[in-house]
């Protein structure tokens, strides 16, 4: 159970936006700049560092949310699902970009405080051929995850376990983005598992 009421039926991160709009509004505008703005880094590849940072936190519905957005930014296959899966547990065996896992390094070590990135993580990142821009917005999202992850776990916010939930807001949010929209409004998913429980 939540530790404030955010009323029935509402998943993650969902509840606080619901309960504190004026908070909501910025929260959204940053995770829309960060993870949807013009960049170097695919869209694709930024949700693979919000969601990384995410289960590295252990926050089931980040990482579940954002590893949708992920793969339906890939395509929405199996494939794209299990990839991202992979990642999660050892991105330095999947067939991601060397860029990339090492950005992917340094949003892991910024998870764990920030003085653990070291010269030489971005050293490496830039022997890849990251970008001072792509270094700079992947410890922002990093950090900025692990804000957004503390939000949702510090108050004990319900998070479904069902996959369909988190495949039905990994193609709302890859096709609308973060801001201006009516997270008040029931997930199609938890209405039909509402459904089959009530049969």
């Amino acid at each position: 159970m939540a530790h404030i009421d955010f009323g029935e039926g509402i998943p993650g991160i969902r509840g606080p936006m619901i309960f504190s709009p004026d908070t909501a509004k910025p929260l959204n505008d940053l995770a829309q700049v960060l993870l949807t703005g013009s960049n170097t880094l695919t869209l694709a590849e930024r949700e693979m560092i919000a969601t990384y940072v995410s289960s590295q936190n252990d926050c089931l519905f980040c990482q579940n949310c954002h590893g949708s957005i992920a793969a339906q930014h890939l395509g929405g296959s199996d494939a794209d699902y299990e990839l991202i899966s992979q990642i999660k547990q050892n991105y330095a065996d999947t067939p991601v970009s060397d860029k990339m896992k090492a950005l992917l390094g340094i949003a892991g070590k910024v998870q764990q405080g920030g003085k653990y990135v070291t010269t030489d993580d971005i050293a490496r990142a830039r022997e890849q051929g990251a970008t001072d821009k792509e270094i700079h917005d992947t410890v922002l999202i990093a950090a900025a995850f692990c804000m957004y992850n503390r939000y949702v776990d510090g108050l004990a916010t319900w998070q479904p376990s069902d996959p369909e939930v988190y495949r039905e807001i990994g193609k709302m949010s890859a096709k609308l983005g973060y801001v201006g929209r009516d997270y008040s409004k029931p997930l199609e998913s938890l209405a039909n598992l509402r459904d089959k429980a009530q049969r």
